[in-house]
């Protein structure tokens, strides 16, 4: 069953277009994936499912019905953010005693555990917390809000290496007990990748990857040797990338058969998987490549016609 449906959705900021023409839909009880470079559009999607903006437009439905300024809807939502707002005057602890006012679901006692973890001291004022200790505080609402929807937009960015594994693993054990859609934006994407089901890649406000994040896993190979025969064998299949050094090359081609890793190895090319991040960064250079090429073909289209008016 779907939580969200998208249809056709857009979101401009005057000649920014933000979110373009997205349609998707999120199934329940699954970790979803959503993939890209900074300013893709992720954020902006969040806030529109979210209710926190209007779209220009398209619809939402969330939980059968529009988000924005829907009790109902927002009552089943989480969403923490990087750059999470507190009161001032608050303390941490302050956080947790009006979280169940927000949160149906929340559970205090796993609260108080993932605080002991990550080493959150609860009577420090939330400004003078270190970004660090910021992130902490939201993985643990998140987490311990237990909501149906629930959104983690790059909270755990400020937290190092072993912080972030603890909300990984955290993340999954309590997902497996305690199953609810969970969104991960992230550009960290070797890091969460192992823990995602379906993966949504965005880029320039479109989306390039709509797909189960095992097939996508195996979708994509790299093949690499000589310049000459990098080309001779990419004739005719769907390139994702190439580069070129010298008479070397590699590149990234769409998933291959088992006759065609036997083409490629007769050739004499070296045949390798490609990981989630490097296909998410092949298909976002090639997305920009694209719009780069339109974009330019319109202003030469653009300038032939005014030179021929001129004429």
């Amino acid at each position: 069953m779907s939580v969200v449906e998208i249809a056709n959705l857009t979101k401009r900021y005057g000649s920014v277009l933000a979110v373009n023409d997205v349609t998707l839909s999120l199934e329940q009880d699954i970790i979803h994936g959503l993939l890209g470079r900074n300013g893709a559009g992720k954020t902006t999607l969040m806030q529109l499912l979210t209710g926190q903006d209007f779209a220009s437009s398209g619809s939402i439905s969330v939980f059968g019905a529009p988000p924005v300024e829907n009790a109902r809807v927002l009552q089943n939502i989480c969403f923490i953010k990087e750059s999470q707002k507190y009161p001032e005057d608050f303390r941490a602890k302050h956080v947790f005693t009006n979280a169940p006012l927000f949160f149906e679901n929340w559970d205090s006692a796993f609260a108080e555990q993932l605080v002991a973890e990550f080493r959150l001291p609860l009577n420090r004022r939330i400004k003078k917390l270190s970004r660090g200790q910021l992130s902490s505080l939201g993985v643990i609402v998140g987490l311990a809000s237990r909501a149906p929807l629930t959104f983690f937009d790059e909270p755990y960015l400020g937290l190092d290496a072993v912080a972030r594994q603890l909300f990984y693993d955290r993340l999954l054990e309590d997902f497996a007990e305690h199953p609810r859609t969970v969104i991960l934006s992230t550009h960290l994407i070797d890091e969460v990748q192992n823990l995602l089901q379906h993966v949504i890649v965005i880029d320039e406000g479109r989306i390039l990857v709509d797909s189960d994040a095992e097939e996508l896993r195996g979708s994509a190979t790299t093949v690499a040797g000589t310049a000459r025969a990098v080309d001779a064998f990419t004739l005719g299949r769907t390139v994702l990338s190439r580069q070129g050094l010298g008479a070397l090359a590699q590149a990234t081609l769409s998933r291959l058969s088992d006759e065609d890793r036997a083409a490629a190895a007769a050739a004499g090319l070296d045949i390798t998987p490609v990981s989630l991040q490097q296909l998410v960064v092949s298909l976002s250079e090639t997305a920009q490549a694209a719009s780069a090429h339109s974009g330019t073909s319109a202003q030469l289209g653009t300038s032939t016609t005014s030179t021929q008016r001129e004429k």
